[in-house]
This record gives structure tokens, C-alpha cells and sequence, in this order.
């Protein structure tokens, strides 16, 4: 690989994660539109002469750019795009478990440039809207498609099925997609109404039926990708003894 293919200049980013390394500097997490999620050490960062404090700001838009051939990449700059209100509350919660949920289903230096733009529009919702379930659930159906399990919603049985019925009620079984709900399925599973799966086709969640099943249904199509661990950022909603309004939004609880 050449020196020009290790050096990349002004990419549109974002930081998921960061942490602190060594006596001065930081490791961070960053989700980037063309080359993907990525590990890179911000050296110095913690100075108070550094050009990088207080540049790696969670939720805010950025150009990066770093060097490096390896799995961590040395950043050389970071510089604040502005423009997107600070999340605070509930939607900076909310915004964490965004990261969180790309931290773990996504591979490093994987571009997902669908799910990049996603994650700006959810994190713009977040910060202007006061019921933040609805871009949790766009976000949540746009990370399962972007990284190749989308849900086919509008046909039974998949997508060569006949199509979904508005009044008809159903469940989703994994690696089949919506199916009549019988006795044969299990009650523990999410009933649905076909209403509720045309919506999130289209993702129009402004039914509050639909909100709440979908919120149902997105969970059992990611929880496989967990591999049996619970999410930090539920967690805290679960623990907290006392929970701000539709804090169920993205907590696992119902809404």
C-alpha cells in the first residue's frame, strides 16, 4: 500500500466512542461515510495546547484525517462542522445507544454510506424532536438493511409471498419474515397487526400502535446480533429508578 493510500484528508465523520490512552492522548471510535467505522489516536489530545482538545465531540459533525496502514490510525485533524444542536437528556441517552448499536453490529473499515446518513438524520431528529421513538425506529430498520438484514415487511413468507394485509395479524419469524399469527407460534413472540408492517415499510411511525409493535419487532430481529449481551445504554434506563418521560423509548420496555 502506498503512502497516498495511507493518508486520508477531510472525511466526514462522526465519534461514537472515546477513551483515554496513555498520559495525554485519546483512542477513539469514529464512524466515517466512505471508509467505515474506524480506531484512531488522537496523540496529545488531552493537552491543553492541543489543536485536538475538545474537537472530538460525540454527536457533532466533523471532518477527520489521519494516517496509518494498521488497525489503529493515527488522527491528525479534527475539525467541527457545526450546525446540529446538542443532544441533552433523554435524546443524548438515546443517542448513545445509536453508537452503541453501531459499535456492535458493525465491522471496522466496512463502509456503510447508507447507515452514515441515517445516523446524521436520527441524531438531527433526536435533537429537535420531543418524542424521540420515531428516529430510533428509522435508525434501527436502516442499520439492519445497511448491514444486510433487512426484514421483508410487505409479503408473507418473504418477498416472493403474497402480500401483507392491512387488517391482518401476524408474527415474524426469523430467516422466513411475516407469517399468519396461529397457536403454532409462541405467545412470547410480538404480535402484529399488517398495518404495523406496511408502516415500517415506509417508515411512517405515527401510529402509536405501530410505534409500540415495532418496537417489539426490532428488538427480536437484533437481539441475535448481540450474541446474548445486553446493551450498556439499556441497562442504564432498566437501573434508573426514576425514568424522564417515554424514557421506554429505548430501553426495551414498552413505550
Amino acid at each position: 500500500m502506498s503512502a497516498t493510500k495511507r493518508r486520508v484528508q477531510a472525511q466526514p465523520g462522526w465519534v461514537l466512542h472515546t477513551w483515554p490512552w496513555r498520559e495525554t492522548s485519546l483512542i477513539a471510535e469514529v464512524l466515517t461515510r466512505a471508509h467505515g467505522r474506524l480506531s484512531v489516536v488522537a496523540k496529545g489530545a488531552r493537552r491543553p495546547t492541543s489543536a485536538l482538545r475538545g474537537q472530538l465531540m460525540a454527536f457533532q459533525p466533523l471532518l477527520l484525517s489521519w494516517h496509518g496502514a494498521g488497525e489503529l490510525k493515527t488522527l491528525t485533524q479534527a475539525l467541527w462542522q457545526g450546525g446540529l444542536p446538542r443532544l441533552g437528556g433523554e435524546a443524548l441517552l438515546c443517542g448513545y445507544y445509536l453508537n452503541e448499536l453501531i459499535l456492535k453490529l458493525t465491522a471496522r473499515e466496512d463502509p456503510h454510506p447508507g447507515l452514515f446518513a441515517a445516523y446524521g438524520e436520527a441524531l438531527a431528529e433526536l435533537a429537535t424532536q420531543d418524542n424521540p421513538a420515531p428516529a430510533l425506529r428509522r435508525f434501527e430498520l436502516a442499520l439492519l438493511a445497511d448491514t444486510g438484514y433487512a426484514p421483508v415487511l410487505e409479503r408473507e413468507g418473504g418477498a416472493q409471498g403474497a402480500p401483507v394485509q392491512a387488517d391482518g395479524q401476524y408474527v415474524y419469524l426469523a430467516d422466513h419474515g411475516p407469517a399468519r399469527a396461529g397457536n403454532e407460534h409462541p405467545f412470547d413472540r410480538t404480535r402484529l397487526h399488517g398495518q404495523t408492517l406496511l408502516d415500517m415499510a415506509r417508515g411512517d411511525f405515527s401510529h402509536p400502535r405501530t410505534l409500540v409493535q415495532a418496537k417489539g419487532l426490532l428488538r427480536e430481529l437484533i437481539e441475535p446480533h448481540l450474541h446474548g449481551k445486553m446493551l450498556t445504554t439499556r441497562r442504564i434506563f432498566q437501573e434508573t429508578l426514576v425514568r424522564p418521560p417515554r424514557a421506554a423509548a429505548c430501553n426495551g420496555e414498552q413505550a
